[in-house]
Order: structure tokens, then sequence, then C-alpha cells
């Protein structure tokens, strides 16, 4: 059975295994991604994984899933925001292919996300699907027929600097936005609130906390109906570590996302959350690494 490394490189964490043929994840490691220390130190992290991975397995293929804007066809970045310095330029697919001989794929990170959940989680079956994560920022992909649509210059998508309120989407309805929001309502330092301690201070009864997550929710139903309005998806995938409060967002969301949306668009539109959750970077990755090679 053929195996795969597959690497998904977030700003916080790297997580990185052996995938085979068949989506099966059947090692899984996880490490600091410590992108304070650049580019140039996140490619070596990156190559001594493949070499190791290639010491214990006969590896096929290498399948990248990461933060910033990816050129899909060479294979390495064009965009990256200030928290991976020097990140702009790294050349993945040339450096990895040309030291191990094996194939390699590049792809964004929401993509990768958007593709597993297309695949074969919250999105299977669909024909266009819009994948929104929630964290830091806002990260859209959208998937149609099997394939994620990159735009003209492999940046469609990029939902969070849409504009909004007089600010944009991921200003006002990022996860990060919310913590901003209570622990500056609280008169407390940032660090001391997380998206996990609103969410249970919520169920507790914390008008402020409560307050926070439905504007948040105003925000977000605002945001997925303006994208719904131009692209018309048969399902909307909500991730991101947020997202795992579904039991008290699934029916907020789908509230909000009603309100703004025309009742003969709302009803067609299925709003489910990600499967896959930490595995989707990787399957994602993998996948894409098989469309590829399938083109």
């Amino acid at each position: 059975m053929k195996k795969y490394i597959s690497i998904d490189i977030g700003g916080t964490a790297m997580k990185y295994g052996v995938v085979t043929e068949n989506a099966v994840i059947v090692t899984r490691s996880e490490m600091p991604t410590e992108a304070w220390k650049g580019g140039p130190a996140i490619l070596e992290k990156v190559t001594d994984i493949v070499r190791q991975a290639c010491q214990t397995d006969d590896i096929c293929g290498i399948c990248i899933s990461t933060a910033g804007m990816v050129d899909t066809q060479k294979g390495e970045i064009f965009y990256s925001a200030p928290l991976i310095p020097q990140y702009t330029g790294t050349k993945f697919k040339e450096t990895l292919e040309r030291q191990f001989g094996i194939p390699c794929e590049v792809e964004n990170d929401v993509n990768c996300a958007g593709l597993a959940e297309y695949t074969s989680g919250a999105a299977q079956g669909s024909r266009l699907m819009l994948m929104l994560t929630i964290g830091t920022g806002i990260g859209g992909c959208i998937v149609m027929n099997g394939e994620v649509f990159h735009g003209s210059a492999n940046s469609a998508c990029e939902v969070g600097y849409m504009h909004l309120r007089g600010s944009d989407f991921q200003t006002l309805g990022s996860a990060s936005a919310l913590t901003k929001k209570v622990a500056s309502r609280k008169q407390e330092p940032e660090e001391n609130w997380s998206g996990y301690r609103i969410f249970e201070q919520a169920e507790q009864g914390d008008l402020l906390c409560c307050n926070a997550i439905d504007e948040m929710v105003d925000v977000l139903g605002q945001g997925i109906a303006n994208i719904c309005y131009v692209i018309d998806p048969e399902t909307v995938v909500l991730g991101g570590g947020i997202m795992a409060q579904e039991a008290y967002l699934r029916d907020k969301i789908q509230a909000s996302v009603n309100q703004y949306l025309i009742d003969s668009i709302a009803s067609r539109i299925k709003i489910t959350f990600a499967k896959h959750k930490n595995n989707a970077g990787m399957l994602g990755a993998f996948y894409h690494f098989r469309n590829r090679r399938e083109e």
C-alpha cells in the first residue's frame, strides 16, 4: 500500500503524519511551528520531518497544507502575513523534490480543510461548498465539482478581508475579536480570556459573555449571507477551534443567516460544522496531492 507524508503548517502548531493511499492517517505527531523564527526555519523543520519519514517508510509523496497564499503550480508561498516573517517566497515543492526525489504538492490550509470536508467530511456529496474557518482571522474556501476554486491568481475566497460594517469580516467576527471584546468589557488583560472560557461563562449565565457571542454570531450571519448571495452554495461548513461549541452555536448561527438571506435561498442552504477538525489539514493536503497527480 502506498504511503505519503502529510504536513499541516499552522501559525502555532505543525501537525504531520503518514497517510495511506486510502486516506487513512496511520501515524500522527505535532510540534510547535515557532513561526517567529521565520520561513527558513519552517522549511528546515519540514525537511527534517520528511527525512525521518523516509527512514521508516517507503514514502511516495509529500503533501503540504500551509498558512499563507500558495501558488499551487509552483508549490511556493507568494504572500504571508507578518506572523511568519520571511515566509513569502518559500519554495517547498522545488526544495523538497530536489532533495528527496519525491513529488511534492502544496496548498493553502483553509483550502485543504475545505477539500477534506468536501471529499470525506461534512459536505460529502455536495456539488458546491463554502468552507469558513473562524479563528485568529476568518478564512474561506470554495469547492466546486471536486475542485478548489482558486480565482485568477490563487487568492480567491479571502473573505476575512471582506468589507463589513465599516470594518472587515475577520476584525468583527473572528474568535480573536471575541476574546478582545470580552477582555475589554471586563477591563481585564486579554490573556485572561479564551474562547473556551467565554462559552463556559456564557453557559453559566454571564450576560456580558452571552451578548458578546450574540454580536459575533450576528456578524457571522451577515457575512455568510453576503457570500451565499454571490456563490449560492449547497452547503456551508464552519470550522476552526471555536466551532467546537457547535451545541451552543448551531441554532444561533442558522437563525442569524436566515435573518440576512431571503427565504428562497436560505431554505436551500445547509449549514453544518466541520467533521475532520484537527485532521482536516493533513487529509486535505493528501487529497490535493492526489488530485494534482491525477491531472
